[in-house]
């Protein structure tokens, strides 16, 4: 699918979209492109000033567009609670659920749980939130839950005797632990709901090599780097976002779809394509141990 494809699909008026972290970059750019399909946004955000602001600059885009702003802090898990009990007073369907806000490579830092930052804000919290979440996803025909991958998914190993990073921290290491994680989540999550029949779909995009605020953690001399010699390789954001504006709205989207940038290695473009996750990351038995120690960790069983 390329941006003339997306500009092309239908109105989608009357449906309900959360991202999450929707107040910059890919987030913010995914909530541009559901408004101008007339989908009602919750943005879910840490903070109500970043999100008002990132609101108006929506609306002036789409003056009518329907943008809501529920908080939600994905460093605590009862943050995630507070979020879903006060979306259900508010809505009673949701269509999409973009599983998108994300932290890497951070120094080591722990969400109120006492989580490893990126397993919790990246990995648990959306765990926790998709669950609590599937029931109106349920009552909604034919709703979709996209979680947000990465090529980092690629180095990624699920370490469960370290899983928490309580030993020998290492960012990058700790981010491509979680990104695979989102990763497997979405295929477990795919293979749970088929089993159980339900029409809600579970797909997995990732954005390739974009410039978003993911590399604010990053040293400074990388980031110039970066800036000054990368961004011509380098999605924007608006173009990182084309693979999950597929994996919500595309017509051609089964269940286990991983959607990726449609370049020579996956790395940036505006067209999509589905692509292929390592085999590490279709580990069914692998996927099963993580999704039961996620259950545990969160304190919450899922219903399939």
């Amino acid at each position: 699918m390329n941006i003339t494809d997306i500009n092309q699909l239908p109105t989608q008026k009357g449906k309900v979209a959360i991202i999450t972290g929707a107040n910059i970059g890919l987030g913010l750019e995914t909530a541009r492109f559901l408004i101008q399909k007339d989908i009602t946004i919750v943005m879910a955000c840490r903070s109500q000033q970043k999100a008002m602001h990132a609101r108006n600059l929506l609306l002036k885009d789409v003056p009518d567009a329907r943008i809501d702003v529920i908080l939600i802090d994905l460093n605590s898990l009862q943050s995630v609670r507070d979020f879903v009990i006060n979306f259900t007073d508010k809505y009673d369907r949701l269509d999409y659920l973009i599983n998108n806000a994300g932290l890497m490579i951070p120094p080591l830092q722990r969400t109120e749980e006492g989580f490893e930052s990126q397993l919790g804000v990246n990995y648990l919290s959306h765990f926790l939130l998709t669950g609590l979440l599937l029931p109106i996803l349920e009552k909604t025909e034919n709703s979709r839950v996209v979680a947000l991958g990465s090529l980092a998914h690629r180095k990624g190993k699920i370490d469960f005797k370290n899983l928490n990073w309580e030993k020998d921290y290492h960012n990058f290491k700790a981010y491509c632990q979680s990104k695979l994680a989102c990763v497997m989540f979405g295929f477990e999550l795919d293979r749970r709901l088929k089993k159980s029949k339900s029409s809600v779909t579970s797909v997995i995009a990732h954005p390739g090599a974009s410039l978003t605020n993911l590399g604010r953690y990053a040293p400074a001399l990388i980031n110039n780097i970066v800036m000054k010699i990368g961004t011509p390789f380098l999605n924007s954001a608006a173009m990182g976002a084309i693979p999950t504006i597929h994996a919500a709205l595309g017509e051609d989207i089964e269940g286990g779809d991983y959607i990726g940038p449609a370049s020579l290695l996956e790395l940036r473009g505006y067209a999509s394509k589905k692509v292929k996750a390592t085999k590490y990351a279709q580990d069914e038995h692998l996927a099963k141990s993580l999704w039961e120690t996620s259950e545990r960790l969160v304190h919450f069983n899922y219903p399939i």
